[in-house]
């Protein structure tokens, strides 16, 4: 079982509870929301999707309306193994 590295006081609504049960996944070892900002765009509902690999893993993007988020996840999941598992989280959600 993975865990969740609260470091921030604010984070896009409904995220933390995702993040959580992403983390007691097989495989995810560390999931870290990062920094948060403003986009342009307005996505409906919450979005998840990978956007680079890192060292040890990958970042993903967490989209809720006019906010972005980053998120580390410290895995040994490929890309696209990674993605599905985080679509299947989020249709339950």
């Amino acid at each position: 079982m993975g865990r969740v590295v609260i470091t921030h006081s604010t984070y896009i609504e409904g995220l933390i509870p995702l993040l959580r049960r992403l983390a007691r996944e097989d495989g995810i070892e560390t999931v870290t929301p990062a920094v948060i900002s403003r986009v342009r765009g307005r996505s409906t509902g919450l979005r998840l999707r990978i956007s680079a690999p890192i060292s040890g893993g990958h970042k993903l993007m967490a989209r809720r309306g006019t906010s972005a988020q980053e998120v580390f996840v410290v895995t040994d999941r490929g890309r696209e193994d990674l993605q599905q598992l985080v679509d299947q989280l989020l249709q339950k959600s």
